[in-house]
């Protein structure tokens, strides 16, 4: 097939270089243009760019010059590796100027119209794009990814919720320190420490695993009732957030009941056979000190969810410990997986 041309948002930070990363060689989509920041616009990616991942800089990308971060760029689609209040500003403005904009940012997650997607779970969710058309009067479209650690939550429950309806939720997650960007927090905050608060991200869990675990009605989103009570703590691990969890059902399961659907989860076919999505969307762990971060958050090139630790509660029903990779399945990764939805449902045409 013919290359889709997509531009990088934000292409000289930490999400944005796993945009890069991930994209050199894609099957579906070629990279055509990076944005940045005044300071960067007018380098080559080489110059701007601090590469703070493992291994080298693509050589596709060394020599591209940095532009301005507009709506006058090349490329149908457009992934976003900005900031909350930038892109609050200029996602809106490029899905009504044509652009797809696939979006790792939390600006519009919650704009009516706009999905917020995990192909797996809601693909379905696509239903509302025409009300962007309609409400919006946007000329292309845009899909959001949801909050790093709450593709690991909604993952993990989807299928429980299937089989057996969550009811609720008691969720402490220990997120990486990638999560706050580069460079990050100063080593003396972090180094020896716990930090209990990150803003925003409590009520992200809350609200968006709802929105995630929905249905569409008429082509309308209605979120489901989980009451979910969440904290979120800042630990010294670099990639991979760990979130334990306990859990009530309307219809309790044992444990191996929900082993079983865990271990059976898939997405649909359509969804299963694209380029980035893993052969087993959640890994369950058997042994009783895993997942973990360092040795899980690669399980299915980072794109899958490692489950473990999966037995009864004394409070609520089960409680288990999920491992999610915060900068690929949670930012970047899912954003390209997105696209590969919105390539194959025929929107890219």
């Amino acid at each position: 097939m013919k290359k889709i041309p997509v531009s990088i948002l934000g292409a000289t930070g930490a999400v944005g270089q796993r945009f890069v990363e991930l994209l050199a060689r894609h099957p579906y989509f070629e990279i055509v243009a990076l944005s940045g920041s005044d300071r960067s616009v007018g380098k080559t990616y080489a110059q701007a760019c601090n590469w703070v991942l493992t291994g080298s800089m693509p050589e596709s990308v060394r020599e591209m010059v940095i532009l301005p971060t507009n709506t006058d760029l090349p490329g149908k689609v457009a992934f976003s590796a900005l900031p909350a209040p930038i892109a609050k500003e200029l996602e809106p403005l490029l899905a009504a100027n044509g652009y797809a904009v696939c979006s790792n940012a939390s600006a519009l997650r919650l704009t009516p119209g706009v999905p917020l997607l995990i192909p797996e779970i809601n693909a379905d969710h696509l239903a509302m794009i025409p009300l962007q058309h309609t409400m919006l009067g946007w000329k292309g479209l845009a899909v959001t990814s949801p909050n790093c650690t709450t593709n690991g939550i909604a993952m993990t429950l989807k299928p429980l919720d299937d089989a057996f309806g969550v009811e609720t939720v008691f969720a402490s997650s220990m997120q990486a320190i990638s999560g706050a960007g580069y460079p990050g927090l100063p080593s003396l905050d972090i180094l020896d420490n716990v930090i209990p608060y990150i803003q925003g991200e409590e009520e992200k869990i809350q609200t968006e695993t709802n929105i995630l675990l929905g249905k569409i009605v008429n082509g309308h989103r209605l979120d489901a009732s989980i009451q979910i009570s969440a904290h979120a703590n800042r630990v010294s691990v670099v990639d991979g957030h760990t979130i334990a969890l306990s859990v009530k059902f309307k219809n309790k399961p044992g444990v191996n009941d929900a082993i079983r659907v865990l271990e059976d989860f898939r997405g649909p076919a359509e969804v299963n056979e694209m380029p980035s999505a893993p052969k087993h969307p959640i890994v369950v762990r058997y042994e009783n000190n895993r997942p973990q971060p360092r040795r899980d958050r690669d399980a299915g090139d980072g794109m899958s969810v490692s489950v473990g630790r999966i037995r009864p509660c004394n409070i609520l029903d089960l409680r288990m410990v999920c491992v999610v990779h915060n900068t690929i399945r949670g930012a970047a990764g899912g954003s390209i997986l997105n696209a590969e939805l919105l390539a194959a449902k025929g929107f890219l045409d």
